[in-house]
């Protein structure tokens, strides 16, 4: 009989469908477990799965005595509180880089709808402005990338895939992280040396009670009005009411967002901005993606279930 794995998070169960092979998976849909299962079904749950940004609460620890590992699906895992989790002898499992390629891919495509000012020529065809020959402050021409100055903060696996793409685009690459790394880009002491140099501020950084909200008000300013911020990383680490208060004093000229410190994220000020690109947290939903995290989360749990160290073990 296979072993019993708790879904903590809600997945589309398309994502699920794969892991259910090999496991007997008890799925939550997302709400606390003592809510969707009785105590004497959760009190032999030895593993669970859960997206690394969704908080794992004491209460919810407690209430499933015998959980020895929790396996993040993707790269994060912030949501993870590692103070419980090694008092409670529970092992922390992700799946590192395995979307990486993805969310680089949308970084660019963030970047590049931000700063070419997709959205509104894409507007601009559609309403028939173009077509009555209407002018549009917004089709004025906009620098394009050779020459850019692009900045990066974080160089993990996804920071490094950004990198190299937007040096393809023949711009000038350079970044900021908690060390220096044998890559062939500047390297700045500083979050806001490397905000003050860019054009373009690309944040790959990952989420963690240090890097809240530190992208703020002053680094914004450091930015300065032609420069465009990306973030695909957590939404945490932008100050969202300072970003909104930059965009509506053209402080800075735009921004590409992935995540938001909530989410889903509901319409408010931040997505009345014509300069402002929105997507749904999709930097890793793509086929390849998926694939490549169910192979992690997988052999995580094998090699769990074996009495093994896991295979990608989160050591903090």
């Amino acid at each position: 009989m296979p072993e019993q794995v708790l879904i903590y998070s809600r997945f589309p169960k398309a994502q699920l469908v794969r892991i259910g092979e090999h496991y007997d998976l008890l799925d939550g849909m997302g709400k606390p477990p003592i809510e969707t299962f009785s105590a004497a079904e959760l009190a032999s749950v030895r593993a669970l799965i859960t997206a690394g940004g969704q908080g794992l609460s004491p209460a919810v620890l407690d209430s499933l005595p015998s959980l020895g590992a929790i396996i993040c699906y993707g790269t994060g895992y912030d949501g993870v509180n590692f103070d419980e989790t090694k008092k409670r002898g529970i092992v922390v499992g992700n799946s590192p880089a395995a979307n990486a390629a993805s969310v680089a891919d949308l970084a660019m495509t963030l970047m590049l709808a931000t700063t070419r000012r997709l959205l509104p020529a894409d507007a601009y065809v559609r309403d028939g402005r173009w077509f009555n020959k209407q002018p549009s402050p917004l089709m004025r021409p906009q620098p394009g990338m050779t020459g850019r100055k692009i900045g990066v903060y974080g160089m993990g696996e996804i920071g490094r895939k950004i990198a190299v793409r937007c040096a393809a685009f023949e711009t000038e690459v350079a970044y900021y992280s908690r060390s220096k790394h044998d890559v062939p880009y500047a390297y700045h002491s500083s979050l806001a040396s490397l905000a003050e140099w860019a054009d373009i501020l690309m944040v790959a950084v990952r989420a963690g009670a240090d890097t809240k909200h530190v992208i703020n008000a002053d680094i914004l300013k450091l930015l300065g009005p032609q420069g465009t911020i990306v973030n695909i990383s957590r939404g945490s680490v932008i100050d969202e009411k300072a970003l909104v208060a930059a965009l509506e004093n053209n402080v800075i000229a735009g921004a590409g967002l992935d995540v938001y410190e909530t989410e889903p994220h509901a319409p408010d000020a931040l997505t009345k901005f014509p300069t402002v690109v929105l997507t749904p947290h999709v930097g890793g939903h793509t086929i390849e993606s998926h694939v490549a995290m169910q192979s992690c989360v997988l052999a995580n749990l094998d090699a769990f279930f074996a009495g093994k160290a896991l295979r990608y073990p989160v050591n903090v």
